[in-house]
């Protein structure tokens, strides 16, 4: 039986409302799997930020060091000002935890509806792999003259050889364990002339190791146009952490909508964490009716991280045979509880392990 320690993030807004879909569906279905999840709860979040002062201690890091993922549900509360929380606990654990990579499925599932009109599931299934570190998300900048009518500000994007050069290796070698034919750069080097000249030259350099896997570019005003007209072009594609945040919301919409939206922020040979890609919602809080698919989507992407590839699947058919059964994917036009979702997929897994 393979054994692991799993830390809850539940966060903000209706973020521990999904998380406890997720966990349900995990503990009443882990003895078929022949897996043990032990979760460790913590508190991180705006509600502790308020009370306390307080970000990521030391003590939080430890704890989340010692376990195997991280499941986080949403960061971001009404009455905690913009980017603190963001810039204090998401992209501080990012970093802190080396999770280079951002990926992110886009994957239209079936009976699944998408504003792209005559485009099924077949033409969109995709993958975008975003360098989740560095770009204009470092921190690099300052102000002079603050708050005065002569006041400047600026912004560096950092991009270094060492991040660029494993964030395309992952890229590759994700399309060469997933069976994906192309590989596709996402940046802008006709006006981002430094920095997109690195990215492109050292796609180059990696594309050499993998012959048999084609290479395409794509300035990102035309990826954003050719993501609505023609999807089916890309199987995957890597891009830098702005544009990778741009494009997957993006992604978001035209797969039907961050209900059914996750991703992981990876780190392969240490911590990773996932997470649905919406927000907290907090209108929505504690009442019932948040769409939980995404959290469970990834719930499902950090099993197959984890190698229970099974496991993953089977959560992601269970997805795909109850999002069916809802009238909408948006919160409060489901046409069930949040909770009856989880229990949906529960029963999904427990039926396909009774065949």
């Amino acid at each position: 039986m393979n054994k692991y320690n799993i830390s809850l993030l539940p966060g903000d807004g209706t973020g521990p409302e999904v998380v406890n879909e997720a966990v349900k569906i995990l503990n009443k279905t882990q003895s078929k799997y022949n897996v043990e999840f032990n979760f460790i709860k913590n508190d991180l979040g705006g509600d502790r930020y308020l009370k306390s002062n307080e970000l990521v201690t030391t003590k939080d890091l430890e704890d989340l060091g010692n376990s195997d993922a991280i499941l986080l549900g949403a960061i971001g509360h009404p009455d905690v000002k913009p980017g603190i929380l963001e810039q204090g606990i998401l992209l501080y654990l990012r970093k802190e935890f080396d999770q280079y990579i951002n990926l992110r499925p886009v994957i239209l599932y079936p009976g699944i509806e998408t504003p792209l009109a005559g485009k099924t599931p077949e033409d969109i299934n995709f993958t975008v792999v975003r360098e989740n570190t560095e770009g204009l998300y470092a921190g690099a900048g300052g102000y002079i003259h603050y708050g005065t009518e002569n006041e400047v500000a600026t912004q560096e994007s950092i991009n270094t050889w060492k991040a660029i050069n494993r964030c395309i290796i992952y890229a590759f070698e994700y399309a060469k364990a997933n069976k994906r034919k192309k590989v596709t750069l996402c940046a802008k080097t006709n006006v981002l002339t430094y920095a997109h000249d690195l990215w492109e030259r050292i796609f180059s350099q990696v594309a050499e190791n993998y012959p048999d896997i084609e290479t395409d570019y794509g300035h990102v005003d035309a990826v954003c146009m050719w993501m609505v007209k023609n999807p089916e072009w890309f199987d995957v594609i890597v891009t830098d952490n702005m544009f990778g945040d741009i494009i997957t919301d993006l992604g978001a919409m035209i797969q039907g909508g961050m209900g059914i939206a996750a991703g992981g922020n990876i780190n392969p040979e240490g911590v990773s964490m996932f997470e649905p890609i919406g927000g907290s919602a907090p209108k929505y809080t504690d009442k019932n009716v948040i769409n939980p698919l995404a959290c469970i989507a990834a719930t499902s992407m950090m099993l197959k991280e984890l190698g229970e590839d099974k496991y993953a699947k089977d959560i992601e058919e269970g997805i795909i045979q109850t999002a069916q059964k809802l009238e909408s994917l948006s919160a409060g036009k489901m046409g069930m509880s949040t909770s009856d979702v989880g229990d949906e997929v529960v029963k999904s897994l427990l039926d396909k392990n009774n065949e």
